[in-house]
């Protein structure tokens, strides 16, 4: 609070990209909160919706009667609620680690340590979001609903996991993957092995690109003690673990798709497998450039698994089209 008692003008956030929309076009009023939800940095949208396409699409290749309509509303209704639940969820990590963001570099220029909104505003943003992420929610079948529920223990639980394990990617893994189950059981009504296992495909994925992105802070994170597979691993064993993470997201996914397509024709499943390949040598490729003592190349590559993600993405949803 400044002497006046008004909020601090809003400034950028530090890892925001440059000239992103809500620093060139928001409100100036609306700009913390849109900050707090990340929209200036929508890559976390999408690395929370990708598997929810996966998972529908998949569901979609393995009916034989392929799309339906309803599944226009799945596919909307996942984005809006992916860009809902993940403002949601950043805001109740930065209530929680507000302490920790003003003690970080990268972080402190975060609405809440840097006085631009306080934890009551925030606790009623965060409470508005996931009502509107609710209602988007319950206008899909019950079983579906059920496990959108359930995912909000993890959302709870994960900004605290780095406090009492070195894996704490793997509970943003189960929280940020958790869509694949939701979307193929929105159009199936029932849950099975494939979605399972495309969902610990998911899992693996976020260990790798996480990992990655973690690197940035690696530093900070010794001093304030925060933990991460970053630190876990070091600069000199982080290449070895994230190949296994890679190779583990194309193996599940591919056994995933396997299952759910074993009675589809040869083509159909040739479409589908080709998507997990993609990914795969996607992931390879970041490796190939990996510095783990950069942090800006570090975000660079975090960044681009936007990209890998959407190959099986747009390759299952092609398959569910033959």
């Amino acid at each position: 609070m400044t002497a006046s008692g008004q909020m601090p003008e809003a400034k950028t956030v530090a890892d925001a990209p440059a000239g992103n929309w809500v620093d060139r076009f928001a409100p100036a009023p609306t700009r913390p909160y849109l900050r707090l939800a990340r929209a200036d940095r929508p890559i976390g949208t999408w690395l929370l919706l990708i598997p929810c396409f996966w998972g529908l699409a998949l569901a979609a290749a393995a009916d034989p009667t392929g799309y339906r309509l309803f599944d226009v509303w799945i596919a909307l209704g996942c984005t809006l609620g992916a860009f809902l639940m993940r403002g949601a969820g950043c805001t109740w990590n930065d209530i929680t680690d507000r302490d920790f963001d003003a003690a970080v570099a990268r972080t402190k220029s975060r609405p809440i340590p840097s006085g631009q909104v306080t934890v009551k505003k925030a606790v009623v943003w965060m409470g508005v979001q996931a009502a509107l992420a609710a209602a988007i929610l319950f206008t899909f079948n019950g079983l579906a609903i059920a496990l959108g529920i359930a995912s909000l223990a993890l959302v709870v639980i994960y900004p605290f996991a780095k406090r009492f394990t070195w894996w704490p990617q793997v509970f943003l893994g189960l929280a940020f993957n958790w869509g694949a189950l939701v979307a193929w059981t929105a159009h199936t009504g029932s849950l099975s092995l494939p979605p399972v296992l495309l969902w610990l495909s998911g899992i693996a994925w976020t260990l790798f690109y996480d990992t990655i992105y973690a690197h940035q802070d690696k530093e900070d994170d010794a001093l304030i003690g925060v933990k991460s597979t970053a630190r876990l691993f070091g600069d000199a064993n982080s290449k070895l673990w994230l190949r296994g993470f890679w190779m583990m997201a194309v193996l599940l996914m591919t056994v995933a798709i396997a299952l759910a397509l074993s009675d589809s024709p040869q083509a159909k499943m040739l479409l589908a497998l080709a998507g997990a390949w993609g990914f795969g040598w996607h992931m390879a490729w970041q490796m190939t450039r990996l510095d783990t003592t950069d942090p800006a190349k570090c975000l660079v590559l975090f960044r681009t698994n936007r990209n890998a993600g959407l190959i099986p993405a747009l390759f299952l949803a092609g398959a569910a089209l033959l």
